[in-house]
């Protein structure tokens, strides 16, 4: 299991990489984050940022 760090403008998320189902932009600059069984997650930054930042971490995890 790897997790991973994703900031918020109300906090930061602690997340299980194999848990990202998907990405979608959002408003403001954010992004969504879509869970495996769950409401997806906002996080701060734009979706190519994000998903370069989920992808480094899942592989240096390794």
């Amino acid at each position: 299991m790897k997790f991973i760090t994703l900031k918020s403008r109300g906090g930061d998320y602690l997340l299980v990489a194999e848990n990202v189902a998907w990405l979608r932009n959002y408003e403001n600059g954010q992004t969504q984050v879509g869970m495996v069984g769950g409401a997806p997650l906002l996080v701060a930054g734009k979706i190519d940022d994000i998903a370069a930042s989920i992808l480094a971490q899942a592989n240096a995890a390794e």
